[in-house]
């Protein structure tokens, strides 16, 4: 089992409690399930910011300058993908060594 969270539980910015609580929870609650649930493996896959439809409710204008800043100040100088993301599912659901883990894919978001 692989879940979803985000990176607003490790790095929350000002106006994102409730998101940052329920993507901490979200860590709590894949290791709590990954020892009640054994043998069955659970762990948790942790994107930053991606380029995908969930900002579709900004202005292309807005949008643009938050991936144009976020690449600016990323270390590997680009805005994740999908398919950056997948791999990381890809990862957890293949190996069959690790439970109760947290796969982050930010482009190194939480080190700026």
């Amino acid at each position: 089992m692989v879940l979803t969270t985000g990176t607003a539980g490790r790095r929350p910015l000002p106006g994102t409690t409730v998101a940052a609580s329920l993507c901490g929870a979200m860590e709590s609650l894949t290791r709590a399930l990954a020892l009640e649930l054994a043998p069955v493996r659970v762990n948790v896959v942790s994107p930053g910011l991606v380029r995908t439809e969930l900002w579709r409710e900004m202005t292309g204008e807005d949008r643009d300058a938050l991936f144009e800043g976020a690449t600016a100040s990323l270390p590997v100088g680009r805005v994740g993908t999908p398919e950056d993301v997948a791999e990381a599912y890809l990862y957890l659901m293949r190996g069959g060594y690790s439970t109760g883990s947290m796969v982050v894919v930010d482009g190194g978001g939480l080190l700026v």
